[in-house]
């Protein structure tokens, strides 16, 4: 068999970024400005080290449009919010918007980034809902991923793009919402409360049976199974108290 001739390729450097911006402009959710980062290095126990997309106001502090309630254009009608939400926004979210403003994330070149993303997993929204963006960047980072998760509460929001169906889970609060969610085509991820049985089709998250981590996992893509996680200690106190009678209405 022959040699093939001629000069060897040199694999390019991947370019040493932290994060990149994905998307910079109107929220599809009430078109005020927001931003999508993806930031390439986490150390987040439960979902161990998955690229992390944050959807935050481009143009307000994120503890301010938390105060303000600004935080619709991110977070959208969620009943999370203010409640019983599990993100310290003081913190990840914080860090973000300051490196965003300080213009050190490079908008994302599919030329020079891609690369970054290839042969990884990726997580739509550790903070904000991924459907507060166009589809058609969630689709595009994670069709460039070998895998994905994401969760959604917008189902019920007037410029909701059904098409996030294929792409999130739906994020359900009680059995009956679930249902409800399911029978419009979704998969669902409901928070259950200790000692809730599962509800019919539903699995527990795997991080609770057999302690894997997202990137593990992977069934959270919005497309192949319902899946219930359980509240625990503090957290499942404050979800209790405060969103119990918002879902006995529900």
């Amino acid at each position: 068999m022959s040699k093939l001739n001629g000069p060897k390729l040199k694999r390019q450097p991947l370019p040493k970024v932290n994060g990149v911006v994905l998307y910079d402009g109107p929220s599809v959710l009430d078109n005020k400005p927001i931003v999508v980062v993806a930031t390439l290095n986490s150390a987040n126990a439960k979902t161990g080290n998955m690229i992390q997309t944050w959807i935050i106001r481009s143009d307000v502090h994120p503890l301010e449009a938390l105060d303000t309630g600004e935080d619709s254009s991110i977070c959208g009608n969620c009943p999370h919010r203010k409640r019983t939400c599990y993100v310290n926004v003081g913190q990840a979210p914080a860090a973000v918007y300051r490196t965003y403003k300080a213009g050190k994330y490079p908008a994302f070149d599919p030329t020079l980034h891609t690369g970054l993303f290839m042969g990884r997993k990726v997580r739509l929204g550790a903070y904000g809902d991924p459907a507060a963006a166009p589809f058609e960047v969630m689709q595009q980072v994670a069709s460039l991923c070998i895998g994905h998760t994401g969760y959604t509460h917008q189902i019920a929001h007037k410029a909701f793009d059904k098409r996030f169906l294929s792409l999130c889970m739906v994020s359900a609060d009680s059995p009956k919402q679930a249902a409800k969610y399911q029978a419009l085509g979704a998969k669902t991820f409901r928070v259950a409360m200790e000692g809730d049985s599962l509800a019919n089709g539903e699995i527990e998250c795997l991080a609770d049976s057999q302690g894997l981590q997202c990137h593990e996992c992977g069934l959270c893509d919005g497309q192949r199974q319902n899946v219930a996680i359980t509240v625990h200690g503090k957290g499942a106190s404050k979800f209790k108290t405060s969103m119990i009678p918002l879902l006995e209405v529900a």
